[in-house]
């Protein structure tokens, strides 16, 4: 007989956290999926071991009526399939996921915002007289010219920044720790490089007086502990409020534009799939589409018998 849903739950999440190394806001991702699959089965009256393709059916059109977005469903199909598929090795059960289907989704290509919109977000985290805008413009110049995944940002310990000799040429390198637990290693342009040097002298050391256990984190708040991601997508939001953006910016638009620029100004897609830690580049590759929707329109617009 197959043990209780609720342990089965919580073995698998222990085995997707120290197993397979998923990052904590994973976890948390597929706790809150499983999590509302529990709850659904006790309204049901079903029991997890002996459910199929029509007990799934099921509970995805309850989901549905309960207002939930196609993509959110294809996200909870996932967690679904990720523990059954664990389920059914560990306890001997029958894999009801095994031939379910997710919704078909219009793919969407990526909001980038323009070179000059992206300047105008970094510089409006320039003020003498609010030190604190310091680290708030190390934060989006890092975003940008990094391509970092907010989490990955918030997560760098000052160790993470070195420097190395490319052909004769000191650059600075920093590592980010993504997907999986995967780390990877970007070059730091001038600019970013020189906000995150203010940053590192001039306001650093007074936020890690106030605590010294924040020691190893590279980004601190007010409190001198390591800056939360919260925290840094409020640092992102209050830019783009300032300059008339709020609603278009994110920390994530920060990644794609950085991926979309490289691509405009004639990177190697190779090069941008290993910047950004995609694990494949037909993920690197909707960028492209980006770019040629760009030739597309200049094309339209300009050519007289377009």
């Amino acid at each position: 007989m197959a043990i209780q849903c609720s342990v089965a739950v919580a073995t698998y999440l222990d085995h997707l956290r120290i197993e397979r190394g998923l990052s904590a806001n994973s976890i948390s991702s597929y706790s809150r999926d499983l999590a509302k699959f529990q709850a659904l089965l006790l309204e049901k009256s079903l029991d997890y071991s002996s459910m199929n393709e029509t007990d799934i059916s099921s509970v995805v059109g309850r989901l549905s009526a309960d207002g939930l977005a196609p993509s959110s469903i294809n996200r909870f199909l996932s967690s679904l399939k990720g523990f059954y598929k664990y389920a059914a090795l560990e306890y001997q059960i029958s894999n009801p996921m095994s031939d379910v289907a997710q919704f078909k989704i219009a793919r969407k290509l990526p909001k980038a915002l323009s070179v000059e919109e992206i300047s105008r977000l970094i510089e409006s985290a320039n003020n003498p007289l609010e030190p604190s805008l310091l680290r708030d413009r190390a934060i989006l110049e890092i975003l940008y010219g990094t391509g970092a995944r907010v989490a990955e940002l918030v997560a760098l310990d000052i160790h993470d920044i070195s420097k190395d000799n490319f052909d004769g040429e000191e650059i600075t390198i920093m590592k980010l720790r993504g997907k999986g637990s995967k780390e990877r290693l970007v070059p730091i342009g001038k600019f970013a490089l020189a906000a995150l040097e203010d940053y590192l002298v001039r306001l650093r050391p007074a936020l890690l007086a106030k605590n010294s256990q924040g020691e190893r984190a590279l980004f601190l708040n007010s409190r001198g502990t390591r800056l939360t991601r919260q925290s840094a997508w409020s640092t992102v939001l209050k830019a783009a409020e300032s300059v008339g953006l709020q609603g278009r910016v994110s920390p994530h638009v920060f990644r794609h534009s950085y991926a979309t620029h490289l691509l405009d100004g004639g990177a190697d897609i190779r090069v941008v799939q290993e910047l950004l830690g995609h694990a494949s580049v037909t993920t690197t590759q909707i960028y492209t589409l980006v770019t040629i929707d760009k030739v597309r329109e200049s094309y339209t617009l300009a050519h007289p018998r377009s």
